[in-house]
C-alpha cells in the first residue's frame, strides 16, 4: 500500500479554460499544445514519485494517474505502457543532469574543477530532485522492463573523458593517466558512492561521500611536481 503523499501540483496551464477563437470558434492550437505538454510533465512527475517510492515492479498506472491527477486516457495518450513511462522518467532524469552539467561547463572553470562541480551538483540533485532519484532507481531496475539504459552512462563517461583530456592539457592531471579508463572509473565510483549512501543513510551523507571520493582519487591523478629534479 502506498504511503500518504501529496499529489503533484498541477501546472498552471491546466487552469486554462477552453477559450474559443473569436472568429473560428476553435480552441487555440497553442493552448492545446501547452495543455498536452503540461499533462505529459505531470504524468512524468507523478510516475517519478511512484517509482521512487515503490519501484518499477510494485508501481501501477492507476497509482500514477492518481498521483498526477490525470485520467487514464490522458496518460495513454502520451505513454503506451508502464515501460514507456519508466523510460521517459529515465530520459527526463538524464536531461535534468545534462542541463545542469552544461551550465557548469559554460562557466569557464578549469576542466578538473568542472568535473568535481558536476559530481557535486549531481549529488545535490539526488537530494533535491524526485525525478533524478526515480531515474537512478529505475536504471538499477531496468532488467525488470528490458530497458536499454546505457545511453546516460555512455554520455557521462564520454563527457568525463573529454574533461580529463582537457585537464591533462591544463596540467592538472598526469599525462600518463588513461583518460578513458579514468572516466569509466570515476562514473563507476560515483555510482557506487551514491548507491551505498542511499542504502546506509538514505543519501543524507552523499555530498560528504562525494567529497571523500575525490579526496581519495586526487593523489592518483595529480601531477607530481618536481619529480626527478635536482635540489638547488
Amino acid at each position: 500500500m502506498l504511503t500518504s503523499h501529496p499529489q503533484v501540483p498541477r501546472s498552471a496551464s491546466f487552469m486554462y479554460s477552453s477559450i474559443p477563437d473569436a472568429e473560428t470558434g476553435e480552441v487555440s492550437t497553442r493552448i492545446m499544445q501547452q495543455r498536452a505538454k503540461a499533462t505529459r510533465t505531470a504524468v512524468i512527475e507523478g510516475a517519478a514519485s511512484i517509482f521512487e517510492e515503490v519501484g518499477y515492479g510494485n508501481a501501477s498506472l492507476s497509482d500514477v494517474t492518481e498521483r498526477a491527477s490525470v485520467t487514464k486516457g490522458a496518460l495513454y495518450f502520451h505513454f503506451k505502457s508502464k515501460e514507456d513511462l519508466a523510460l521517459a522518467v529515465i530520459a527526463e532524469q538524464h536531461n535534468i543532469v545534462r542541463v545542469a552539467g552544461e551550465k557548469i561547463a559554460s562557466a569557464g572553470l578549469p576542466a578538473l574543477e568542472t568535473m568535481i562541480a558536476m559530481c557535486r551538483t549531481f549529488g545535490q540533485q539526488l537530494l533535491d530532485e524526485p525525478v533524478v532519484r526515480a531515474g537512478i532507481r529505475l536504471t538499477f531496475e531496468a532488467s525488470a522492463f528490458n530497458g536499454d539504459v546505457k545511453g546516460p552512462y555512455q554520455d557521462w563517461v564520454t563527457t568525463m573523458e573529454m574533461l580529463t583530456r582537457q585537464a591533462q592539457l591544463e596540467g592538472d592531471v598526469r599525462p600518463e593517466v588513461d583518460a578513458g579508463d579514468f572516466a569509466r572509473y570515476l562514473v563507476a565510483s560515483f555510482t557506487g558512492v551514491q548507491m551505498v549512501s542511499n542504502v546506509l543513510t538514505e543519501r543524507r551523507d552523499v555530498l560528504k561521500r562525494i567529497e571523500d571520493m575525490w579526496r581519495f582519487m586526487m593523489p592518483a591523478i595529480a601531477p607530481i611536481h618536481g619529480q626527478g629534479s635536482e635540489t638547488p
